[in-house]
């Protein structure tokens, strides 16, 4: 027996023993398949069609040497890991075993030193890695200049892979479900009226989308409600879609979109929203945000921010530190987005001018929402992988199902606040009840 299979089978063992020494702590109806086929069940009474797929001894090899987050998510793009047995999503939910980290310690010393003896330097091929963001991807530190490159690292991927996860409106935000059953494209039709409900819009009025992605909600607004809409976007392929949205619907004497960065909109409008967009602004810029916003608006204007958040935490410090999950975040997928807590939003805009009448928390539904992106992603794997490469595709169907997760358990918020600009003093103007929102005769605002 050569010495290279002497040592391919110490390896197998060595692999075994562990995987069953963790089943017995873990009990979970989940599988291992080795790099030679075999399969380990991580329960006794094992039933599951899940299964984990190690490609190679070297992902254990650079799990012993570098553990964490960031070696788990490259070895997964880089297709050394990979899973079977249905979508990633109800794959995570089977997996979750209550308390599994505590129960993983304690691995016995014995067969701790055979693992690192027969895995430390077991390095495989180290396969190219590109998909990452070329700067700083946490904005901390960002200029002006930086946010149009932020913005086009996720969004200017190309539409047609986009197409592939969104409904047939391209709204990428957080869906609205009158019903836990209604399909993706009805909650995103659902959002985009109640948007126009809580913004109140009429005929005639002038509404600034910040952040108009493909002119879902400007083309919606102009459509149903008879505004002027101009929408804004740093995306040159969201612009190019809109434009030929806005002409083949008919709309260009009511609806513009221009390439323009936030901070060099010019004009006074009546309503404002800003859907998805707060989060690409910065932490230590939200100030600044909310003064822009209400120097575009009319005395009394209203304005709907739609945005993700984070808890707060007990110290400002403890709240902006960045931990690895937020890094890779950052590095992969969203360079430049930084979270802030509500609290923190409403007083900028208070301190602003704005009156806040209404938030809205719509956590539930974004979950939701992102499992239907990331079951439709899966769907559509192929032709994803033809538009963007297999490394990047699998990176954003790990991000699509952690917001899924970040989202259902708490980690992540979204929240809908409407206010009005307040120039001087007296009443608010608005109604004295949210019927408008869910009564049908409020369509009488709508465009004939």
């Amino acid at each position: 027996m050569s010495g290279s299979e002497t040592r391919a089978q110490r390896q197998l063992q060595c692999a075994r023993d562990l995987f069953h020494y963790l089943a017995g702590r873990l009990n979970s109806p989940l599988s291992i398949r080795l790099w030679d086929g075999s399969v380990i069940a991580l329960s006794e009474d094992h039933s599951s069609e899940y299964e984990i797929h190690l490609r190679s001894p070297a992902v254990l090899g650079r799990l012993i040497r570098k553990p964490g987050a960031e070696t788990l998510l490259r070895l997964y793009a880089s297709g050394m890991i990979d899973y079977s047995g249905g979508s990633i999503v109800s794959l995570i939910e089977t997996a979750r075993v209550r308390n599994s980290r505590r129960k993983m310690r304690g691995i016995p010393w014995k067969l701790l030193i055979r693992v690192v003896r027969n895995f430390l330097t077991e390095r495989g091929a180290d396969s190219s890695f590109e998909n990452a963001f070329h700067g700083d991807e946490t904005g901390l530190d960002r200029k002006k200049e930086d946010n149009r490159d932020y913005i086009q690292f996720h969004y200017d991927v190309g539409n047609e892979f986009y197409r592939l996860f969104l409904d047939p409106e391209m709204v990428y935000s957080c869906g609205y479900f009158r019903d836990w059953s209604e399909t993706l494209a009805q909650a995103q039709l659902n959002k985009l009226e109640m948007i126009c409900r809580k913004l109140q819009l009429k005929p005639g009025e002038k509404l600034l989308d910040i952040g108009c992605g493909w002119g879902a909600l400007i083309c919606y607004a102009a459509k149903n409600y008879g505004v002027h809409a101009h929408g804004i976007t740093l995306s040159d392929e969201q612009k190019e879609f809109a434009e030929e949205k806005i002409r083949r619907l008919g709309l260009q004497d009511r609806v513009t979109v221009a390439l323009c960065d936030y901070s060099d909109v010019e004009g006074q409008y009546d309503k404002i929203s800003s859907i998805g967009m707060v989060e690409h602004v910065g932490i230590d810029n939200m100030s600044a945000y909310m003064h822009k916003v209400a120097g575009l608006l009319r005395d009394r204007g209203m304005f709907l921010n739609h945005g993700i958040t984070r808890p707060a935490k007990k110290t400002r410090k403890a709240f902006r530190r960045m931990n690895a999950e937020r890094r890779l975040l950052a590095r992969y997928i969203f360079p430049g987005g930084e979270l802030d807590h509500l609290g923190h939003m409403i007083e900028c805009m208070e301190s602003r001018g704005f009156d806040v009448h209404d938030v809205e928390g719509w956590r539930d539904h974004y979950s939701l929402t992102c499992r239907h992106w990331c079951e439709r992603l899966e769907a559509s794997r192929d032709a994803a992988i033809r538009e963007i490469g297999e490394e990047k595709y699998r990176l954003w169907v790990l991000y699509l199902a952690g917001c899924v997760f970040a989202l259902g358990d708490g980690g992540a918020r979204i929240y809908q606040t409407v206010a009005t600009r307040h120039a001087g003093r007296g009443l608010s103007g608005m109604p004295p009840t949210r019927e408008h929102l869910y009564n049908t005769d409020s369509e009488m605002n709508r465009a004939a």
